[in-house]
Formats: structure tokens, C-alpha cells, sequence
């Protein structure tokens, strides 16, 4: 069972460094863009770290407050889980 949470995590994580990418790509295209609340989602399924790596990397969202804070926030409230969950 722990095997395939941990998969899950890091291919959660993979999905939100992915998808950072994928939108500042197409926001410097000027396409369509991935929703805010999509972005959002990710995070909070499991992907927070993923999708906070992603935005330093790839210097998207930066400005907006909500995601400079959100992000770090819910990655370290999934941490916490993750310490709570492995020591239980």
C-alpha cells in the first residue's frame, strides 16, 4: 500500500511541475490557457510541491500572492502529513 502512495505522489508532483510548464508556455504564445482552479486542483490532490518547484522554475505565477503563499502552504501541510502518516 505504501509503494503505491509514494508512486502516486511522485507522479502527482511530476504532473504539476509538468503543467506549470505546459501554461507559461502558452501564456508566452498567447493560446489557451490551463484554469487557475485546474492548477489549483493539482496542488491540492498531492502535487503541491511539484506544481511550487514548477512555478520557481519556469518563473510562472510568481506575482500573484495567492499561489507565492498557497503553494508553499500546502506543501507544507502535505509534509506534515506525510511525517504524521509515516510515523503512525
Amino acid at each position: 500500500m505504501m509503494e503505491v502512495l509514494v508512486g502516486y505522489y511522485i507522479f502527482i508532483n511530476i504532473v504539476g511541475f509538468i503543467i506549470m510548464k505546459v501554461d507559461k508556455q502558452r501564456a508566452i504564445e498567447h493560446r489557451w490557457r490551463i484554469p487557475e482552479l485546474h492548477l489549483w486542483g493539482i496542488a491540492l490532490l498531492g502535487g503541491a510541491l511539484g506544481t511550487w518547484m514548477g512555478m520557481q522554475t519556469f518563473r510562472h505565477k510568481t506575482k500573484l500572492l495567492l499561489f507565492r503563499i498557497g503553494l508553499p502552504f500546502i506543501t507544507f501541510l502535505h509534509i506534515g502529513f506525510w511525517g504524521y502518516f509515516l510515523t503512525a
